[in-house]
């Protein structure tokens, strides 16, 4: 789903209803819908797939339903569907699934607008015999659609927001599996940064998200964690160890050793009882 699906076609507003316990959304050919957790979660299951929990938004396209929306039973539930048309008829549009937003509150401000004015509409309806005339529902319509189009551009652009966000946070996880499996070679912040594809002030904001520390402070323990390994295990000299793991300066090594573990490289060493 992109926007190119979204600048080549016009959303036609149906309906918006609240609903608050469960029911099954059977949307027919032509119609889409969207629903809107406004309290709690839901879980909507598409068709014959699996369930997913739902808290933010989710998209039912015709060609994945019906669609079975059940509200917990201990807790208190409120979602709105939304129903929808795509002009012309037969117009490609593939919106279907999760939908992320960082923007609930405006998401929710709208939605509860669509409701009101939708009330509000149809209480004129009730205390007059006489119907409204073409341009007052036309400017209706107009205003529902304005804000249909705005609902479904923000859930478009924060839900490939977020997917590029987890995309990247993929990109810079595996970089920690190649640290953790190449800590021995000459690693640099750059390096990883480009090797996730992104620039080194957001590797960095990201990788102390995922592991509670620099890039440097985390290979610099890693290594040391390796060198207590091989003094354990081998009977390599404190100076061999030091450049197995990746430091080329064995007094610097010392230091940040003592740092780590409170002792020297020789006198851990000492205690160890190699397993050759």
């Amino acid at each position: 789903m992109n926007f190119q699906q979204l600048n080549s076609a016009l959303p036609y507003f149906e309906h918006v209803h609240l609903y608050r316990s469960s029911q099954l959304l059977d949307v027919t050919a032509g119609l889409h819908a969207i629903v809107i957790v406004r309290r709690g979660h839901v879980t909507i299951t598409p068709g014959d797939d699996a369930p997913f929990v739902c808290s933010q938004g989710y998209a039912c396209n015709p060609e994945h339903g019906p669609f079975q929306i059940e509200t917990p039973r201990t807790k208190e539930a409120e979602y709105v569907v939304i129903g929808y048309r795509m002009l012309p008829e037969g117009a490609k549009w593939s919106l279907a699934g999760p939908l992320n937003t960082f923007s609930e509150v405006k998401i929710h401000y709208m939605v509860d607008e669509l409701l009101r004015q939708q009330e509000l509409y149809a209480s004129k309806d009730e205390a007059s015999s006489e119907t409204h005339d073409s341009n007052e529902a036309a400017a209706f319509q107009f205003r529902r659609r304005l804000m249909l189009e705005r609902i479904l551009y923000i859930y478009l652009r924060e839900t490939l927001m977020k997917s590029a966000d987890q995309s990247t946070a993929r990109s810079v996880e595996e970089t920690i599996s190649y640290l953790s499996e190449h800590y021995m070679l000459p690693l640099t912040l750059p390096m990883l940064a480009k090797r996730a594809g992104v620039s080194e002030g957001h590797y960095t904001v990201l990788f102390k998200k995922m592991t509670g520390r620099t890039m440097t402070s985390y290979l610099r323990s890693l290594r040391i964690q390796k060198a207590q390994q091989l003094f354990t295990q081998t009977s390599l000299t404190a100076k061999e160890v030091a450049g197995k793991v990746g430091f080329s300066d064995y007094f610097y090594f010392s230091r940040m050793f003592k740092m780590e573990t409170g002792i020297s490289p020789s006198a851990y060493q000492q205690r160890q009882t190699p397993e050759i």
